[in-house]
C-alpha cells in the first residue's frame, strides 16, 4: 500500500509540476516583476508550506489572483520593497493563525469574495489584452479600460495570431479528455506557442531571462522604514487578508474533492505565513493555496503532502538545470494563459445562481467588483465588506406588520421580525393610522428581537391610547 501511495504522490507531483511551470511565469511577467521570481515563491510553495501540516492535498505557489496588488506595490513602492511588504505580510498570517482566527475567514461574505475574485479577473483580462498583443499597458486601471478604444490598431498581428492560438489550444484541449489527464492545457498551449515561433521564426517579444539566483533580493532591511507609510501598512493588510482567504476557501473547495484527512483552518494559515515570511526574505512574489494546481493534484491521484513536496523540487530542478528555456515562450502565449485565467475568475455560474434567490448579493458583488475595477484592491474589498454589513444589517432589522379583526370586533396588529430602530418609524406610522375609537390588540409573540428604542416607543403608543400594553410581552392588549 505504501509503495502505491509512493507511486501516486509521485506522479501527481509531475502533474502538479507541468501545471505549475507556465503560471509561475505568467503571473510573475503580469506583476511586473523578473519571471524567476514566480519560480522562486512555487519552490518556496512547494519545499516550506508543502511540508508543513494544514491541508494536505492543496499546493501553494504565485496566484492569479494577487498580480494586481503586487503590481500596484511594485509600481508604487519599487521592486526592491517587495520582500519587506511579503515578509510582514506573512507575519500577520502568523500571528492569525497563532490566534485561532483562521476559521472566522470562512464566515467572510461569498458575494465580497466572488466580488473580489471578478474585479481581479477584469483587471487582469484587460492588462493582458494589450501583452497579447506585445503593446505596453498603460500604469493605472483606467487607463486600461479607456485604452481598450484604441488597442486594436496598436496590437501587432503576429503577436495576436500567438496569443489567440495559446487561447484556442486552452478552451479545445480539455475536451479531449484523454489527452487534458496526461499533460495539462497551459503546458501545451505554452508549448506550441514557443514550438510555432521557433519553427518559423516569427518576430515576438520573448521571456528574458536572468537566472534564479541573480534574480533573488535578500530582504533589505533599510526598507521596513516605509511601514511608517499608511499606504504600505495598507498595502501587507491586503496581502495577508487577501491571500489567507483565497487560501483558506480554497482548502474548503479541496475538501470537497477528496476523502482523506479535513483543512486544519489554523494551521494552513500558519503555513501560509511561514511560507510567506520566507518569500520575503528572498523578495520573490507573495504565495497563496492556488485552486487549479491543488484540484489537479487531487484529480491526478495524490495520497499525501509529498505531491506537493516533489513539485517543488521539480521547480528548482527546472530553474536550475534548463533556465534557457523560458527564452523561447513567447509574452503573448503567457497573457493568453493569463487572459484564460482571469475569465475562469470571474464566477458567472454562481452570478445566475445568485441573482435568482439572493439578488442583494449579486448588488454586494457588482459594486465590491466595479470599485476594484475602477479604484485599487484594497479599497474595494473594504466598500465590499461595508456593503455586506449593512445589507446584513438592513436584513436583521426587517419588520412586518399585519393588522386583521378578531372575532370580538378588536384590531388585531402583529409584528413579526426585528423590531429596531432602523424600522421604528414604520411601525410607528402604521400604529398610529389605526383608528383612534377602535380597541387594538397588539401581539409581539412573532417578534424574534426587540430593542431598547423599540420597546419604549410601543410602551409610549400604548400608554397614549389608555390600553396598558407592554411593548415585552407576547400580546398585549
Amino acid at each position: 500500500m505504501r509503495s502505491r501511495a509512493h507511486t501516486a504522490d509521485l506522479l501527481a507531483s509531475l502533474v502538479v509540476f507541468l501545471v505549475a511551470l507556465p503560471l509561475c511565469v505568467g503571473v510573475a511577467m503580469a506583476s511586473g516583476v523578473p519571471a524567476e521570481l514566480g519560480f522562486v515563491t512555487g519552490i518556496v510553495g512547494g519545499l516550506v508550506a508543502g511540508s508543513l501540516p494544514g491541508s494536505s492535498l492543496q499546493v501553494s505557489g504565485p496566484a492569479a489572483g494577487l498580480t494586481v496588488l503586487v503590481y500596484e506595490a511594485v509600481h508604487a513602492y519599487g521592486v526592491e520593497a517587495l520582500g519587506v511588504l511579503v515578509f510582514v505580510a506573512g507575519l500577520v498570517q502568523l500571528g492569525l493563525g497563532a490566534l485561532g482566527l483562521g476559521r472566522w475567514f470562512r464566515a467572510v461574505s461569498v458575494a465580497v469574495v466572488q466580488g473580489m475574485l471578478t474585479g481581479i479577473g477584469l483587471i487582469l483580462i484587460v492588462g493582458q489584452l494589450y501583452a497579447l498583443g506585445d503593446v505596453t499597458a498603460p500604469g493605472t486601471g483606467l487607463g486600461k479600460l479607456t485604452g481598450l478604444v484604441s488597442l486594436p490598431g496598436l496590437m501587432d498581428a503576429t503577436a495576436l495570431s500567438v496569443g489567440g492560438a495559446t487561447l484556442a489550444v486552452l478552451v479545445l484541449w480539455p475536451r479531449w479528455r484523454l489527452g487534458a489527464r496526461a499533460v495539462p492545457a497551459p503546458l501545451v498551449a505554452v508549448a506550441v506557442a514557443a514550438a510555432l515561433t521557433g519553427v518559423f521564426g516569427l518576430d515576438v517579444r520573448r521571456v528574458g531571462v536572468r537566472g534564479l539566483l541573480e534574480s533573488i533580493r535578500v530582504l533589505d532591511v533599510s526598507q521596513f522604514g516605509r511601514l511608517t507609510e499608511p499606504g504600505v501598512v495598507g498595502t501587507v493588510v491586503a496581502f495577508a487578508l487577501i491571500a489567507s482567504a483565497e487560501s483558506l476557501f480554497g482548502a474548503a473547495a479541496v475538501d470537497r474533492l477528496h476523502r482523506g484527512p479535513r483543512t486544519d483552518y489554523d494551521r494552513e494559515l500558519m503555513s501560509q505565513g511561514v511560507g510567506n515570511t520566507v518569500c520575503g526574505l528572498l523578495g520573490a512574489l507573495p504565495m497563496t493555496a492556488v485552486i487549479v494546481r491543488s484540484a489537479a493534484n487531487v484529480r491526478a491521484g495524490a495520497r499525501t503532502k509529498a505531491s506537493r513536496v516533489l513539485h517543488g523540487v521539480w521547480l528548482l530542478l527546472f530553474t536550475a538545470v534548463v533556465p534557457g528555456v523560458l527564452e523561447l515562450i513567447p509574452v503573448a502565449a503567457l497573457a493568453g494563459v493569463l487572459v484564460h485565467a482571469g475569465c475562469k475568475l470571474v464566477p458567472v455560474r454562481e452570478v445566475r445562481a445568485m441573482w435568482r434567490g439572493h439578488r442583494g448579493e449579486v448588488v454586494v458583488l457588482v459594486v465590491t467588483a466595479g470599485a476594484i475595477v475602477f479604484g485599487n484592491l484594497f479599497e474595494g474589498v473594504l466598500v465590499g465588506l461595508a456593503l455586506a454589513v449593512a445589507k446584513t444589517a438592513w436584513e436583521a432589522g426587517q419588520v412586518q406588520v399585519e393588522t386583521a379583526e378578531n372575532a370580538a370586533g378588536e384590531l388585531v396588529v402583529r409584528v413579526l421580525g426585528h423590531a429596531t430602530f432602523l424600522r421604528l418609524p414604520k411601525l410607528l406610522d402604521t400604529l398610529e393610522a389605526l383608528p383612534g375609537d377602535r380597541a387594538v390588540r397588539l401581539e409581539l409573540g412573532g417578534v424574534r428581537h426587540m430593542d431598547l428604542a423599540c420597546a419604549a416607543a410601543l410602551d409610549g403608543w400604548a400608554a397614549a391610547r389608555g390600553q396598558g400594553a407592554t411593548a415585552t410581552s407576547s400580546s398585549t392588549t
